[in-house]
């Protein structure tokens, strides 16, 4: 199983080139930054987890930019967003950013997506319903694909429609970054299982985590397709430990992510401490 890291990407962090040497180093497989454009000042949305909305939501820097420094500092480490909101962006130059980061880092991109717990801020930049933000989603992603892999591409759905273009450069991976799913509700556990390359859900959200596993492995059997087919990258947000992380790798997990812990996301000193920690134990996972 690989060991990843995740950040919030602000200027509080360690710098992106800074924060990749050392986890590429200490053998991470890869660095995955989430997105925000704008937070609404409305907060009509509750913060998820309940209670205030961390400062750091205010302050991340954008993904794509920060990877690609990222990625001109390093060679091996993979790089992820984790997750990017895609249909909050232009779906054009969203895909040629996605594809010319994908090019410059030699082909070491994923993408993490999903369709966001903020609502004001998805209609303050897509004009469909929030209510439809799953097919919406889904919509954007297989146009975005098209956009990758075919010479003309042209889409014609229910939310996004284009007659044919150019629109190169395409990804050096041949069918596009894989991308990765985080939705934990039933609704989006289907869509994941559908058409996603990945699950990328979050452990403490999960409850009993091998009876999760199979459940949404069962869905993806029930879509046609092969359980292995969908790689599983698990988002620890609480502490773990070697035993907990090697019930993971032989629960079938191909990924486990991690970061600092919430109340730390503004104390840079944290990040190095805590990398060392978990690369002493990154060989057992291997085993």
């Amino acid at each position: 199983m690989h060991l990843a890291f995740s950040s919030m990407n602000t200027l509080n962090d360690p710098p992106p080139p800074e924060l990749a040497q050392a986890l590429e180093q200490r053998g991470f497989e890869s660095l995955w930054y989430g997105e925000h454009s704008h937070i609404p000042t409305s907060r009509q949305t509750p913060y998820p987890p309940g209670g205030d909305m961390p400062d750091p939501y205010k302050l991340m820097m954008d993904p794509y930019v920060s990877l690609m420094a990222a990625a001109a500092a390093t060679t091996t480490l993979r790089f992820g967003t984790g997750i990017a909101l895609l249909m909050e962006r232009d779906i054009f130059s969203q895909a040629k950013t996605i594809a010319t980061l994908d090019r410059l880092s030699g082909g070491r991109l994923m993408i993490g997506t999903g369709v966001g717990w903020n609502e004001e801020e998805f209609c303050n930049v897509n004009p469909h319903p929030f209510s439809k933000r799953y097919a919406v989603l889904r919509e954007t992603v297989a146009a975005t694909r098209a956009l990758w892999t075919e010479a003309e591409p042209e889409f014609h759905g229910d939310y996004i429609d284009f007659d044919p273009v150019w629109a190169d450069p395409k990804p050096l991976q041949a069918d596009g970054p894989p991308i990765f799913l985080g939705a934990m509700g039933p609704l989006g556990k289907k869509h994941a299982a559908a058409w996603a390359d990945g699950w990328y859900p979050v452990d403490v959200a999960m409850g009993d985590v091998p009876a999760a596993l199979a459940d949404f492995r069962e869905l993806v059997k029930q879509q046609g397709r092969e359980a292995e087919s969908v790689q599983i990258n698990i988002q620890i947000m609480d502490t773990t430990d070697l035993d907990k992380l090697k019930g993971y790798r032989d629960l079938g997990i191909e990924r486990a992510t991690v970061g600092v812990a919430m109340d730390t996301w503004d104390q840079p000193d944290q990040v190095l401490p805590m990398i060392d920690r978990f690369a002493e134990i990154i060989p057992e996972l291997k085993d």
